[in-house]
């Protein structure tokens, strides 16, 4: 108490009559900064995703904020997928009547409300205690797409009725036991989900250094609850990786699973992973509805190219004949509008979806969207585009450094 009392303001100090009013600002000041773990710090004002990543880095354990962080190798493209954005300027236009904007677009002939939807990834209830099913009612109440990933924490069918209306895809690893694959594709069709997102770049799963530090696992109250059951005492001498046994998924998968997978199911097929023209061509010919440009958010292969970097050969390539997305190093709205001016239909965000509900859960994760859709709107505007159809090429030029 001394020491409290020698560091006031004298006129302050000698005044014992305001004493309870000073202990009452000080216990108001402390409700009002105390957040809901119960530790006593101002909260800080969410302005852009860099607030969100830092409060997730804080309050996740070490091994979660190492899983969700994690590249491969030594993260060269995992942190590319980021400056390449940098390297990129856009060619603005002025004097173009912005006064009323439009950040509304399509993906498979479904509208959503501005061309940012959520990537797969998995266990979000490591972020938050509702998991997926938090993620699907963010995603359903700002009117966009969700790809709900195979290795979720929540069920399809608990994400389905948490967020009747939601627009969803589901993204599918093929397994070497296909009646798994077949399974659950039959589930989300029932469920309603409009689409399959094929993952092809996962033959192996890449080597994440800090989770092998970590031998990271799954808390035991938590399962991939897609098998709930279906690998109980299948582990094997091999052991477990991520939530399931080793070499569960199957590297012998080839172009001619895309007809196996067009036999199985009317939904559209759009394909994850891909990097390239030639594999771009592939996929056309092989009948799919769509591409991911993705490279697994450097998880996989350390030394690929950076997905903004992949996607002008990749829209070339395909001239409009089927859509291409993005994911991969989408942090702020004029990334976004750079991936949109370069060919992609929408770009989907993978670990700010994990901040966002790191942060406050469905809430937090409404935050992250409308703050990416506030500044897609402002770029927009200051690039000279009232609505998505106006942004081409033309607003981009390449930096020489």
């Amino acid at each position: 108490m001394f020491l409290f009392w020698s560091f006031l303001p004298r006129p302050l100090s000698v005044c014992v009559q305001s004493l309870p009013r000073v202990l009452h600002f000080l216990l108001s000041f402390r409700e009002m900064t105390t957040t809901r773990e119960g530790t006593c710090c101002a909260e800080m004002a969410m302005v852009c995703l860099t607030d969100f990543e830092e409060y997730a880095k804080e309050h996740l354990s070490k091994a979660t904020w190492d899983y969700y962080a994690a590249g491969a190798d030594e993260c060269c493209t995992r942190d590319d997928n980021l400056l390449a954005y940098k390297r990129i300027r856009l060619r603005p236009r002025i004097l173009r009547d912005v006064s009323v904007s439009d950040t509304r677009t399509t993906v498979q002939g479904t509208e959503i409300s501005f061309p940012v939807g959520i990537a797969p990834t998995a266990f979000h209830c490591l972020a938050w205690h509702e998991g997926e099913m938090a993620t699907a009612r963010a995603t359903e109440a700002v009117n966009t797409c969700y790809i709900t990933s195979t290795y979720s924490t929540c069920s399809v069918e608990e994400i389905a009725a948490a967020a009747p209306n939601g627009y969803r895809w589901f993204q599918l690893y093929v397994y070497r036991d296909r009646k798994l694959s077949e399974s659950i594709i039959h589930r989300v069709e029932a469920l309603g989900y409009k689409a399959l997102v094929l993952t092809v770049d996962v033959p192996y799963t890449g080597k994440r250094r800090n989770d092998i530090r970590n031998q990271f696992k799954l808390p035991p109250h938590l399962k991939v609850k897609n098998f709930d059951g279906v690998f109980q005492e299948a582990a094997g001498p091999a052991g477990e990786e991520y939530g399931v046994p080793a070499n569960t998924l199957d590297p012998s998968i080839s172009w001619k699973d895309v007809y196996w997978l067009q036999s199985l199911t009317r939904l559209p097929i759009i394909i994850k992973g891909i990097l390239t023209k030639e594999d771009a061509e592939l996929a056309v010919e092989h009948g799919v509805q769509g591409i991911i440009v993705s490279n697994h958010g450097g998880r996989q292969l350390d030394g690929g190219p950076a997905t903004i970097d992949a996607l002008s050969e990749i829209v070339d390539t395909v001239q409009g004949r089927i859509e291409v997305y993005l994911d991969g190093g989408v942090r702020t709205g004029s990334d976004v509008l750079k991936a949109v001016a370069l060919g992609a239909k929408c770009v989907f965000i993978g670990r700010p979806a994990v901040w966002g509900l790191a942060y406050k859960g469905e809430e937090g994760l409404k935050e992250v969207l409308h703050i990416l859709n506030d500044e897609f709107r402002l770029s927009m505007a200051l690039s000279g585009c009232r609505n998505v159809a106006e942004i081409n090429r033309n607003l981009i030029q390449f930096s020489k450094l």
